[in-house]
């Protein structure tokens, strides 16, 4: 994946700046809420909060590249779909770790 433009990253580029800069957001709440010694409930509703943002957008990049790169029969050999595949495989062991 990371060898090659990935097209789907470029088509939904601003949808995923836009849950990136949710993401920025989020972590920016936290680190006030860590800075201003906010109650604990708090500071968990932020992290919380951030996780779901970066779930949401590795969410849209998967779904992308599954669309994109394994699903579709234009342009796309068994050898590439095979190594598509094979990377997408060792992030989500990477992330579930």
């Amino acid at each position: 994946m990371n060898t090659r433009v990935m097209p789907h990253t470029v088509r939904e580029k601003t949808k995923l700046l836009n849950r990136a800069k949710r993401l920025r957001g989020q972590i920016e709440a936290l680190e006030r809420s860590l800075s201003e010694e906010d109650d604990c409930s708090m500071i968990l509703h932020q992290i919380v909060a951030a996780r779901g943002a970066i779930n949401g957008l590795l969410a849209q990049v998967i779904e992308g590249v599954i669309r994109e790169h394994l699903l579709d029969d234009v342009g796309h050999s068994l050898a590439a779909k095979q190594h598509d595949a094979e990377e997408l495989i060792a992030a989500l062991k990477t992330y579930i770790k």
